[in-house]
């Protein structure tokens, strides 16, 4: 199962972070299948850049955004935008 999170990048105190696609059982800073954006939190206001194609394709792929990912992906705007596909009982 994969999943799209954040992987800590960045100096001792100072850190940035990337939004990665990874499989669940790989370490926070260990393999990943694709870089989708980048999140500084030091910057006012925070910097959030993500590629919206790229993160659509994922979710309609099955990945699951971790709570932060999907807190970063609502404010960019892209979770309204992906709408998952509902099963008939």
């Amino acid at each position: 199962m994969l999943r799209i999170r954040l992987r800590r990048v960045g100096a001792k105190k100072k850190p940035s972070y990337r939004l990665v696609v990874a499989d669940v059982r790989a370490p926070r800073d260990g393999a990943f299948v694709e870089i989708i954006g980048h999140f500084d939190p030091m910057t006012d206001p925070e910097t959030i850049v993500i590629q919206e194609e790229r993160a659509l394709h994922w979710l309609s792929q099955g990945a699951k955004p971790s709570d932060t990912t999907a807190r970063l992906l609502g404010k960019a705007g892209i979770l309204e935008k992906f709408k998952p596909v509902k099963e008939k009982s």
